[in-house]
Formats: structure tokens, C-alpha cells, sequence
């Protein structure tokens, strides 16, 4: 790479950064003034609020990054455009093509930080974020789930009536087991509550009934604690199931959801599609703030950044919309994360060649 390219890189790369790290701190104590009441209502830990400020920046980072992407390029391009450098560098014989070389590099870089971020790191942020507000945040009314049916195996289905998540505790609970058509074996309990400290469910109020020839076995016991081959997320279906689990344990839980045919399975998909079109959205929003920002105007530097808000609010805005679209209607999910990338690319592509032009 040629001085130039280390010129631009290190802005496009340094300016993100400091846009990060300048707005972040905002977005904290503007959350802390919203929520600091309930914090004190419900005893926070201060180790758990610290945990959870340190998932929120991972959270919203990963979530924002569209708008702090492409107003920084905005803002670094306009300052070139500004003070005539991008005229002297086109004028010294170098192509506008060649002039984008280092942009993208930049949003490559950008684009593989995103990857493994969405990947593995926010859906850790995720856990530690949904978790503390769910347990000290969250309304009472939105607490528990009710008429829950699931199949998590071939042979097996459960039951809950409802289920309390911040108890992590459901109500008539029962279990049935089948070979081929036939039930063989059910279990019912008036309570299952999972442990976390031992990893077990207990079950309160036993009853399980073996389906014999003659006479059915009946056991019965107050209190029992066990284990089953579902997990706590079948008992519990929150939206952000998804969005807690790494690249690898969210291909298996989706596959796992498609056995048992849950109707959640368009808004996993959707979380899963969506962290792999963040490496493209880098390359297309770089492509339009380049666009817009390259070729210096009357207006200044602040025509170009009011434009710049409205286009990152406007990407964040079609991937809300057709992921509403893709759990409501019957859009696919893959349509619904490629359609907003295409009216953006297409965008790109219109602004480039006008530049170029």
C-alpha cells in the first residue's frame, strides 16, 4: 500500500473508532437516568449493573455500527473534499476506482471485526444484557408465556400451561412419550422450576404414569429433582433465544426448531441471516458515503452529515420493517435481510457512477 492509501486508511479506521467511543458514553447516561430508579427498586448488584453496562456497549455497538460507519466516513471524506485534497489526488492522474481502494480495505477490516463480533462476542453480550433486564428491568406483564406445546425430540413432547421466567418456573407441566403412535410413558408435576446451581429441573408434586399391557406403574413423589433432554430455552420462548447463541449453537437450534416445527423459526432464521449481511452493509455503506461526501459543496460539511443521518437512519429503518415483515406476514427472512441491502447497493451504484460522471 502507498502512502495514500495508509493516509485514508488510518482515517476511515481512527475516525470510527473515536465516533464508538464519543457517543457510547452518551448512549450509558442517558440509559442509567432511565433506569437507575428500577436498579435501586430491585437491589442491583453493582457487579451485575457494571456486567450489564459492559454488555450494553457490545449490544449497541453491534447495533448502531450502520450509522457510526457511515457518518464517520461522511465526516473524515467531507474534511478531504473540504480542504481540496480529493481534487488534488483525482488531479494528480489517480482514478476515483483507485481513490476507493483504501476505503475498501477499511470497510473489509471493519466487516471481518463485525463478523466474528456478531458471531461469537455480541450473542455473550447478549446473555449477559438480556438476562440482568429481564431480572431487574423487564414489566411484570410481560413476565411469563402461556399454552406452551413442544416437541423435543422424535418421541417426546412437553406441556407447560404457563411459564415465569424470572422464576424460570412452569405450571402443570407434563411430559409424553411415544413409540410410533402409541404412549407409553407420560409425567405430570404442578411445578418444574429449573436450578441453575446443580442444572437440574425440580419437580414438584410427581406423577409419572407407565402404560402397560395390563395395569399402568404409577410413581408419586412430593419433591424430585432430575434431568431431561430438553434445555431451558425450550420452556421459554423469548425472542432473544436467537440472539444468545454463537454462530455454531445457533445453526443446531435452528435445526433443532425446525424439527419440532416452532413458529418462531422465520425470526431465527432472521437473527442468523442478519449477522452475515453486516460484513456487506460495511461494503455498501462506504460506497454511499464516499459518494456523498467526495465532491465538496456549497452547504459544507453539515449538508453532507444531515444527509449522512438520514440515509443510516433510513438502512436501519428497511431492515426493522421487512424483519417485522419476515415474522408477521409470510416474507422469507433471506428476502427480508437482501431486499434492504439491495435498495442500498442500488443506491451506491447510482451515486458512484454520478461522481465518477
Amino acid at each position: 500500500m502507498k502512502i495514500l492509501d495508509w493516509y485514508i486508511l488510518k482515517r476511515y479506521l481512527l475516525t470510527f473508532f473515536v465516533m464508538l467511543l464519543m457517543f457510547i458514553p452518551i448512549g450509558i447516561v442517558v440509559d442509567l437516568s432511565e433506569k437507575v430508579d428500577k436498579m435501586l427498586d430491585k437491589k442491583a448488584p453493582l457487579s451485575e449493573i457494571l456486567a450489564y453496562y459492559g454488555s450494553f456497549i457490545i449490544y449497541y455497538a453491534n447495533i448502531l455500527f450502520p450509522i457510526f460507519l457511515f457518518m464517520s466516513i461522511i465526516w473524515f471524506t467531507s474534511r478531504l473534499a473540504m480542504r481540496t485534497e480529493i481534487i488534488a489526488i483525482l488531479g494528480s492522474g489517480i482514478s476515483y476506482r483507485r481513490f476507493l481502494r483504501p476505503y475498501l480495505v477499511g470497510a473489509s477490516i471493519v466487516s471481518v471485526v463485525v463478523f466474528f463480533m456478531g458471531m461469537f462476542i455480541v450473542p455473550a453480550a447478549s446473555t449477559v444484557y438480556n438476562d440482568f433486564w429481564n431480572k431487574y428491568l423487564r414489566g411484570s406483564e410481560v413476565e411469563s408465556v402461556s399454552e406452551l406445546y413442544n416437541q423435543f425430540s422424535e418421541n417426546d413432547v412437553l406441556y407447560v400451561s404457563s411459564f415465569d421466567y424470572k422464576k424460570k418456573t412452569g405450571y402443570n407441566f407434563s411430559v409424553e412419550h411415544f413409540k410410533g403412535i402409541k404412549m407409553t410413558e407420560k409425567i405430570n408435576a404442578a411445578e418444574i422450576q429449573w436450578i441453575d446451581s446443580t442444572h437440574t429441573y425440580q419437580l414438584r408434586n410427581y406423577v409419572k404414569r407407565r402404560v402397560g399391557e395390563g395395569d399402568d406403574v404409577i410413581q408419586r413423589k412430593e419433591v424430585l429433582d432430575t434431568i431431561f433432554n430438553f434445555k431451558i430455552d425450550d420452556l421459554m420462548p423469548m425472542e432473544y433465544t436467537a440472539e444468545n447463541k454463537n454462530l455454531f449453537e445457533l445453526n443446531k437450534f435452528i435445526e433443532r426448531e425446525k424439527m419440532k416445527g416452532s413458529p418462531n423459526i422465520n425470526l431465527y432464521l432472521l437473527v442468523k441471516y442478519r449477522r452475515w449481511s453486516a460484513m456487506i452493509t460495511a461494503f455498501i455503506l462506504t460506497f454511499i458515503g464516499v459518494a456523498v461526501s467526495s465532491v465538496k459543496k456549497r452547504g459544507g460539511m453539515g449538508i453532507n452529515l444531515i444527509f449522512g443521518v438520514v440515509i443510516g437512519f433510513s438502512y436501519v429503518f428497511f431492515d426493522r420493517i421487512f424483519g417485522t415483515l419476515a415474522q408477521t406476514s409470510g416474507l422469507s427472512p433471506l428476502m427480508a435481510v437482501v431486499i434492504p441491502n439491495l435498495i442500498f447497493l442500488t443506491l451506491a451504484i447510482v451515486l458512484l457512477k454520478r461522481v465518477r460522471s
